[in-house]
Formats: C-alpha cells, sequence, structure tokens
C-alpha cells in the first residue's frame, strides 16, 4: 500500500474516533429515569432527573440509568403463626421507588438486588407483625368497622358459646399494614429507597390446618341447626298444648251448651205434660199406660224371667191382661 493510502486510512479513522467522541459526549434522560455518572466506576456529581441532553466526558464516563417511576414488589406467601398460634400463609405486595439514586446505586447498583433486598425487610416485618397480633386483627379491616353478621347466629341459652359473636380488636389489618411499612420504610431508607405503601393480599389457613378448621366450622354450623331444631320443637309443643287447651275449652262449652238446652227442653216438656195431665186426665192416664207399655216391651223379652209379688203393678197389668172378657153385651136401651 502506498503512502498516501495510508494517510487515507489514518485520516478516516481520527474521523470515525472523533465522531464517537462527539457523540459519546451526549446523552439523552427520559422523563422516566434518572442517570449516574460513573468515572471509572465511582459516581461522579449529582444524579441527573431533570430530562433532555446532557454532557459527559466520552470514554471515561458511563451513562447508568435508573427507573423513576412507582415499583412494584411482590412476594411470596410466607406461613406465619399468629399470638393466638394459628399458623397462617401471609401473601403481602408493596409500591416503592427510588428516592436517593445515588445511595441506591451505591449499595444495590441494580433492581434486582432491590427486591432481594426488600425480600428479606418486608418478610421480616411482616414476621414480627403478625406474630404479635391474634388471627381475629388480622382479618377485620379496621376496629371501627361493624361488619355484618347474621343475627340468627347470635348464641342461644345454653351450648351454643360464642357462635356468631364477633369478638372486639384493638387494631385491625390497617394498622398492622402501616406498622408494618413504617419498620420497614427506616431501614429500606438506608438504601434509597422510598417505600410507598404495604398490603397484605391475601391471608389463608395453613394447609395442614384447614381439616380441622373445616371439622370446626361443621361442629359450630351442627351445633346451629341443633339449636334451630330444638327451638322448632318447643314452638311445635306450645301450639300443640295450645290446641288441647283451645280443644277442650270448645268442648267444655259445648257440653254446657248442651245441657243448658237439654235441661231447657226437659223443663219445657214437663211443663207440656204437667199442662196436659190438668187439663184432660183420661188422657193422662192413657199416656202413662202407653208408656208402660214401652217400657215393658222393652223389658220383657222371649228369654226373660221375672219373679214378681202378687202386689205389683206388672203383675196386676198381666192378670188382668189374662182374664176373660165379658162378651156380653148390654142390650140396647129403648
Amino acid at each position: 500500500m502506498s503512502k498516501r493510502g495510508c494517510l487515507w486510512l489514518v485520516a478516516i479513522a481520527g474521523a470515525l474516533l472523533l465522531l464517537r467522541g462527539l457523540f459519546g459526549c451526549f446523552y439523552a434522560v427520559d422523563q422516566t429515569e434518572q442517570v449516574i455518572v460513573t468515572q471509572f466506576g465511582k459516581p461522579v456529581g449529582d444524579p441527573i432527573t431533570d430530562p433532555g441532553l446532557h454532557f459527559k466526558l466520552p470514554f471515561i464516563q458511563e451513562v447508568n440509568r435508573i427507573d423513576k417511576r412507582f415499583l412494584e414488589w411482590d412476594g411470596l406467601p410466607v406461613a406465619i403463626p399468629t399470638r393466638d398460634k394459628t399458623y397462617i400463609h401471609v401473601d403481602t405486595f408493596a409500591r416503592w421507588r427510588i428516592d436517593d439514586p445515588k445511595t441506591y446505586f451505591v449499595r444495590l447498583h441494580d433492581e434486582r438486588s432491590a427486591q432481594s433486598r426488600l425480600e428479606d425487610i418486608l418478610g421480616s416485618e411482616t414476621r414480627n407483625s403478625i406474630a404479635k397480633h391474634d388471627l381475629i386483627e388480622i382479618v377485620r379491616t379496621d376496629k371501627d368497622r361493624k361488619p355484618l353478621h347474621d343475627e340468627s347466629l347470635k348464641p342461644g341459652p345454653v351450648g351454643i358459646g360464642t357462635i356468631g359473636v364477633l369478638p372486639p380488636i384493638a387494631y385491625g389489618k390497617l394498622k398492622i399494614e402501616a406498622e408494618i411499612k413504617a419498620a420497614a420504610a427506616i431501614k429500606l431508607g438506608e438504601f434509597g429507597i422510598d417505600l410507598l405503601d404495604v398490603r397484605l393480599k391475601r391471608v389463608n389457613y395453613n394447609p395442614d390446618v384447614l381439616g380441622r378448621i373445616y371439622q370446626r366450622m361443621i361442629s359450630e354450623r351442627l351445633q346451629i341447626a341443633q339449636r334451630f331444631r330444638s327451638e322448632g320443637e318447643g314452638e311445635a309443643a306450645r301450639i300443640a298444648g295450645q290446641k288441647e287447651r283451645d280443644l277442650n275449652e270448645i268442648q267444655s262449652t259445648a257440653y254446657r251448651r248442651v245441657q243448658e238446652i237439654r235441661g231447657q227442653s226437659d223443663a219445657k216438656a214437663t211443663e207440656i205434660y204437667a199442662r196436659a195431665y190438668t187439663q184432660n186426665p183420661q188422657a193422662a192416664e192413657f199416656y202413662g199406660f202407653l208408656k208402660s207399655m214401652e217400657t215393658y216391651r222393652k223389658v220383657l223379652t222371649k228369654e226373660s224371667t221375672l219373679i214378681l209379688s202378687t202386689d205389683s203393678d206388672l203383675f196386676n197389668l198381666l192378670k188382668r191382661s189374662g182374664a176373660k172378657p165379658n162378651t156380653a153385651a148390654p142390650a140396647p136401651s129403648r
């Protein structure tokens, strides 16, 4: 290659290096990010948070971009015992942002390390807070909130215990979440992280105790059902007793009325008989004779055997009926 050709190659290479140096002096910052400029791996100057075009030294300085938006952390469910010795699975999530980019970059460098540190700190504070409270405190949202519950599940007089009764709480889930956030925010602040919010996404029983929990729920419902059945049987007995009393009252009233009507009828019949006897003695005697015949017809049957004295009315009547009638008719008078 000629000398002139070598000069051309050197010139082109120099131009390319010059262009690369010129382009390497400038970099753009997006509004969703912030930049830490490092020189030989160490941060120099203040973090750049304003969007736009900025200058740096080419070749020896490097641009490190850090997200400026709200970031999420979603922890894995962990088994934690409550103060009342109930093992539960707690699933937690949080929102955070990078408040001090320089401290964040020096201590954590990237988001992967930050997520790991969040897992350690938030998981530890969640365990501490859950272990200090009963399960009801974690389930109920706020101590001032009055949750709806079935009024029919109020405890009965015997054997129902505390079914349907909601015990009072002192904190509630919101206050526990605030407690976790306050404790973790101090520790995360040392890494340039601003913890925005922490929430308990899901609380569930440990699978090892679910069988016992379900059995307890079944037992409580059976107690409630038995109470309802007892109340129904008592109400049925009360209705049956009331029915018997009503029937007895109706029957006694009807019997009394029947006796009153019968007495009035007997009195009326006696009055009629007495009036008839006084008006026509022969008719009265004939009526007495007919009543006697009806009585004899009922008393005397083919199988009847009677022992009568000679002065009894029935004997005289039978003796008279057996006498031969006087066939001689009186001569008609002229």
